[in-house]
């Protein structure tokens, strides 16, 4: 199960978090301060991304990211605040936070950042991705297409695994050249 760790120091908003992830999927545990998170992070829970805030008593949020990244580099971190000045989103991407949300959040969009940050972390520690029934491993250069090989060049492999990596909608991806420059499909090319 995917485990998150909340850190936020309103506790009826830390609550409130807590109970619509645990609802929808997740294991959520909430702490109230960077101490109690750095305790559930060494007590031997390994979480798969964490949710902070930055205003909180004692080591704030941009010193709490700084201190998770230089331990790990792979966590996704969301920055759930009050502070909608550029100057602290500023701060906090460089003090390497993957997202930042300015309350008050709405937590169905809440849920589908976290989703997004997950599915670009499998994504940066596997190197395998799997849409549909389609399935890309870029260690190995391999595609499989209901479970049977499909000869890809590299130069092939590396534009569909950047591409589907980062999912545009097909339109917009080809409403700037325009279908005149479109080139024509191959034989051997398949839909998905």
């Amino acid at each position: 199960m995917f485990k998150l760790l909340v850190v936020e120091d309103d506790g009826e908003l830390n609550k409130t978090v807590c109970a619509y992830l645990n609802l929808n999927g997740y294991e959520t545990v909430g702490c109230f301060n960077a101490n109690q998170a750095y305790d559930a992070m060494y007590g031997g829970t390994l979480f798969d991304l964490i949710i902070s805030d930055i205003m909180m008593p004692g080591v704030d949020g941009f010193e709490f990211a700084k201190t998770v990244r230089e331990l790990n580099q792979e966590i996704p971190i969301l920055f759930m605040t009050a502070r909608d000045d550029f100057a602290s989103k500023q701060k906090g991407f460089k003090a390497g936070i993957d997202d930042y949300m300015v309350k008050p959040i709405d937590l169905d969009e809440l849920l589908l950042r976290i989703q997004a940050l997950h599915r670009r972390a499998q994504i940066a520690t596997s190197h395998r991705l799997e849409v549909g029934k389609l399935v890309l491993d870029a260690d190995e250069r391999t595609a499989y297409l209901d479970g049977e090989e499909i000869p890809l060049t590299v130069r092939e492999f590396n534009l569909i695994y950047k591409l589907l990596s980062y999912p545009l909608p097909v339109p917009s991806l080809w409403m700037n050249f325009g279908t005149a420059h479109l080139p024509p499909a191959p034989e051997r090319w398949t839909c998905i």
